[in-house]
């Protein structure tokens, strides 16, 4: 029987030793390493050689979906598996697009996500159904990614002076960002739009 080498990386402690400790009672799945920032993921991978990396999204120093995306430049043969409190379809899709192979949400069973690692190291994709509904009626995010990163800096209380600094913008070009994706979200303002945006998992 093969031992999966899997990598946990929670920022929520007592969530992360749940985890580990439901997992680490299934008799071929080993926990080479925990870690509780998404910029820890990197060198833990380097050092520790998982077999899978289960990610939280929401993550300081860096969020499962970026630390996803280098993983699959730096490590392409790792297996990743998303797994998030928040069931986003616009996560959903983001991830799917970065290259996850599997996306589940926590409230999860933990017999289904020791079923999900096995499944991805035997090359399935396994996606939450209920999810994968959502995101095909939701259909993709309407904002390109520069009104995405706009909107980013907005959500974190930049003003437009700030982002335009930021993002080597113009202001009058951070304005019509802006003010495009507050009608692509059908929002009323600049706070309303990033909230939408996250909402639906497009930021």
């Amino acid at each position: 029987m093969r031992v999966i080498r899997l990598l946990l990386a929670e920022d929520q402690v007592m969530v992360r030793e749940a985890l580990a400790a439901l997992l680490g009672l299934e008799p071929d799945i080993e926990i080479a390493a925990e870690v509780g920032r998404g910029d820890e993921v990197p060198d833990a991978v380097a050092e520790h050689r998982p077999d899978v990396a289960l990610l939280d999204i929401e993550m300081p120093g860096r969020s499962g979906l970026d630390a996803l995306e280098g993983l699959r430049f730096d490590h392409p043969d790792l297996k990743v598996v998303i797994l998030t409190t928040f069931g986003r379809p616009g996560y959903l899709r983001r991830a799917m697009e970065a290259g996850a192979d599997a996306f589940l949400v926590k409230d999860a069973p933990a017999a289904r996500l020791a079923d999900a690692v096995r499944r991805v190291l035997a090359g399935e994709r396994v996606i939450d159904p209920g999810l994968a509904a959502a995101a095909l009626a939701q259909g993709a995010s309407p904002l390109t990614e520069r009104e995405c990163d706009v909107l980013g800096a907005a959500r974190e209380g930049a003003g437009n002076a700030e982002i335009a600094a930021r993002l080597h913008l113009t202001h009058g070009t951070v304005r019509n960002y802006l003010s495009t994706a507050i009608h692509k979200t059908g929002a009323r303002n600049r706070t309303e739009a990033a909230r939408i945006a996250r909402d639906r998992g497009w930021l």
